[in-house]
């Protein structure tokens, strides 16, 4: 008897959590209070995210060197992958959201189907690519030949659940464009405690766990996406968002075409960052006998910037899902102040974060650097950097609200402007035209980064976001 009243009790209070976020308005009341309820729950995700990449990477230095960079070099591979996903997603979260904010839900539910249909194709179609050509991908990539046959094994293993990470990204994606932020944390943070614990308990053979070595790094990730998924899918069926169950998944391509039409140049923005990043790797490579100083330096830079970015990530997805709501509740001058309130928080916590690491770089570059250039080289990188956090801040907050509008093209532009126009010509002319060396690259680096944070804020000023229609 206690049993089925314990399990009544649990089941009563699980789907309490189903509806929890469902009747909280985007659309009324204090804008401040809509920013904090959806940017705590996004930044503690992005948190755990982090820990799982890092306790991978961790892990992996403790069975060698080896597998440790074949883990770096099949994360870079598999980021590009999950691009298309996170295109979707964006996509998904202008449609959704806009569709909320006008009350429409059918309409976010058919916006929802399409997704996850499109989410799942293209995942298949890739799964099958990467099996059938895991070698070839690998040596395309240009992985050394030590670490080649555990980079194809790596990747054949992430290969398998490529629809389960297509599925857990977009079903969050659904989640964040309702407000229901707290059901993708739930989510998130099992899977981050079956990615960190499966990491220790899969390698090295916790009982009753086989030890499977290195291979066991990449079946924990694995298993921890399919967990999620599992999960996510679970609380579509418990919640408002049950209906999706209930109607046939016949394809509408009207939708299908909008989601690609949002999500396109997002894609294309991720690629052309990161091809960027590539290019100025490269051109640190080429400064002599000061490349390897300078290489480990804005590892270990970006190693500790990416702490201090993960507030403003946060805040870029809380833009989007108010611009979006807002927009469809046909009030546009509210979306507008969510858009520059939620910049203002950015810029306030960034320069907050920035200044005790500009006061303080050595001592923090001397927790990942021990070489004295290195540390040296790695404190001036954050110094100069740290001038730049309000205007990336700037940047990431009110990109996130243009992309809730569907305004992807707009951001790709200043993306690409501020990368391929500013940044790395300038980082030519400063680290090799004129002698400075790497504080050259640095320099573009932060010029760039505060170049972009107005080009973003004159086109988000410029209001025509207001106007786009997407259904």
């Amino acid at each position: 008897m206690t049993e089925v009243r314990d399990s009544s009790i649990f089941n009563s209070a699980f789907r309490r959590f189903c509806t929890t976020d469902t009747n909280a308005s985007l659309t009324t009341g204090s804008l401040w209070r809509n920013i904090w309820q959806l940017s705590w729950p996004m930044l503690l995700i992005m948190v755990f995210n982090f820990f799982m990449g890092f306790t991978d990477v961790y892990v992996a230095g403790l069975i060698g060197p080896e597998i440790q960079a074949a883990v770096g070099f099949v994360t870079l591979l598999f980021f590009l992958v999950i691009i298309v996903a996170n295109a979707i997603a964006i996509g998904t979260v202008a449609l959704v959201s806009r569709a909320i904010g006008a009350g429409d839900f059918p309409r976010a539910l058919d916006a929802a189907r399409q997704s996850l249909l499109c989410g799942l194709a293209i995942a298949a179609a890739l799964t099958a690519v990467a099996l059938c050509f895991a070698d070839l991908i690998v040596r395309a990539a240009g992985f050394p030949a030590p670490i080649r046959e555990i980079a194809v094994t790596f990747l054949k293993i992430f290969a398998t659940v490529l629809g389960t990470n297509y599925l857990l990204i977009i079903s969050n994606a659904l989640f964040r464009a309702s407000g229901e932020v707290t059901k993708p944390l739930f989510t998130m943070v099992l899977v981050g405690l079956v990615n960190i614990v499966g990491d220790f308990a899969l390698v090295f053979g916790w009982f009753p766990f086989p030890a499977l070595g290195y291979r066991g790094i990449a079946v924990a990730t694995a298993a921890a996406s399919a967990v999620g998924m599992g999960i996510n899918l679970l609380l579509l069926g418990m919640g408002r968002w049950r209906a999706l169950y209930r109607r046939g998944w016949s394809l509408l391509p009207g939708t299908i075409r909008q989601i690609f039409t949002i999500g396109w140049p997002a894609a294309m923005l991720q690629i052309a960052w990161n091809a960027g990043t590539i290019v100025l790797y490269n051109l640190l490579g080429r400064l002599g006998e000061a490349s390897i100083t300078a290489l480990a330096a804005i590892a270990n830079g970006l190693r500790i910037e990416a702490l201090i970015f993960l507030p403003a990530f946060a805040l870029n997805m809380s833009a989007s899902v108010l611009v979006g709501q807002n927009l469809g509740a046909g009030n546009p001058e509210r979306a507008e102040r969510a858009g520059w309130r939620t910049a203002a928080a950015g810029m306030g916590l960034l320069t907050a974060l920035a200044i005790p690491v500009f006061i303080w770089a050595e001592e923090l570059a001397a927790l990942v650097a021990k070489d004295p250039a290195v540390l040296a080289e790695t404190a001036r990188y954050l110094r100069i950097n740290m001038i730049s956090q309000p205007f990336i801040a700037l940047s990431l907050s009110l990109s996130g609200g243009l992309q809730g509008a569907g305004d992807t093209r707009g951001t790709m532009w200043v993306i690409v402007i501020a990368v391929w126009l500013i940044r790395l010509p300038l980082a030519w002319l400063l680290a090799l035209g004129m002698g400075w060396g790497a504080p050259g690259v640095w320099g573009a680096m932060c010029v760039s980064m505060i170049g972009q944070g107005l080009m973003m804020a004159a086109r988000f000023r410029g209001g025509k976001w207001k106007a786009m229609k997407l259904t």
